[in-house]
């Protein structure tokens, strides 16, 4: 009898609930990027912030005129394939097309949603024992603000600053517009400590909604930080007390290097403390809002 594949040591795939299903080559999320996805901590079998990462697939959808499948479904799916496996961390990841159709841009009506789930293992260093070295990508970002906080399949730029990350020997990369904003990193929301208050760039025009970010804005009030959507410059980086990256598998990364461009085009390196951020991403893990 053939065994069961093991989810803590690789990848199983769930496409419409069928394990070993094949992706239809005519999948518009192969051709077009047009879909969504979400990528979830698993923690003792339990995804970690499942109603705020179902209530931004269902914005998602809504953006993308997008049928998305009910949530009994994909519960059904997670029992699936959490049972797979034992280990006490994983990493879900979800995603949801528009399914075949014809060639061209243009969806083809009557055409059902293609729904993957994925389980794999845990990434096997996380940067949260230390602080994170960052750099300052050149790949800007574009800015679309129809798509702006969708977790869309479209994800080229990142692909482009991630390389650069790869090749600089550093954990993470921040990512800007093309005057100069600072939006994001390749995987992660942004914020930074001026004057004891939190301030992170509004998404409006680019960017994703991470559900981390929610949970820290939200949970900053109680750690004395008043939290301030706002644009924000380089400079304004460089130039603040704290820098962190939030995600949902690394909860709250305080950055300790900063390697950036100076008006001399010579490269700089900013050291930022991280006493606030070292306590809010202890206080979010004690509270089991985090990893």
């Amino acid at each position: 009898m053939a065994s069961v594949p093991d989810a803590s040591t690789s990848p199983i795939t769930l496409i419409n609930g069928v394990r070993g299903a094949l992706l239809a080559p005519d999948d518009r999320g192969l051709a077009y990027g047009d879909g969504l996805f979400e990528t979830i901590a698993l923690i003792d079998h339990s995804p970690r912030h499942w109603s705020r990462h179902f209530a931004r697939l269902q914005r998602g959808c809504l953006a993308l005129h997008l049928e998305c499948p009910a949530a009994g479904v994909w519960h059904a799916d997670l029992e699936s394939i959490i049972s797979s496996s034992s280990a006490p961390r994983q990493v879900l990841k979800l995603i949801l097309t528009r399914g075949g159709g014809r060639r061209g841009y243009a969806p083809t009506s009557g055409v059902p949603p293609t729904r993957i789930v994925q389980l794999g293992p845990w990434p096997e260093s996380s940067p949260n024992t230390r602080g994170l070295r960052v750099i300052e990508c050149a790949t800007p970002l574009g800015l679309n603000p129809a798509l702006a906080g969708v977790k869309h399949l479209n994800r080229l730029e990142q692909v482009l600053a991630a390389r650069e990350v790869a090749l600089a020997g550093a954990d993470e990369g921040l990512m800007c517009e093309g005057s100069g904003r600072v939006l994001e990193a390749t995987r992660s929301n942004v914020f930074v400590v001026i004057d004891h208050a939190l301030h992170t760039p509004p998404l409006t025009e680019a960017g994703v909604l991470g559900v981390m970010r929610e949970v820290v804005m939200e949970r900053a009030a109680q750690h004395g930080l008043r939290v301030l959507e706002q644009t924000l410059t380089l400079d304004d980086v460089v130039q603040a007390d704290e820098l962190w990256l939030t995600n949902a598998l690394d909860g709250v990364r305080p950055v300790t290097d900063l390697i950036h461009r100076t008006d001399t085009r010579r490269t700089g390196t900013r050291r930022f403390a991280t006493t606030r951020g070292s306590a809010l991403r202890a206080a979010l893990i004690a509270a089991e809002l985090a990893p």
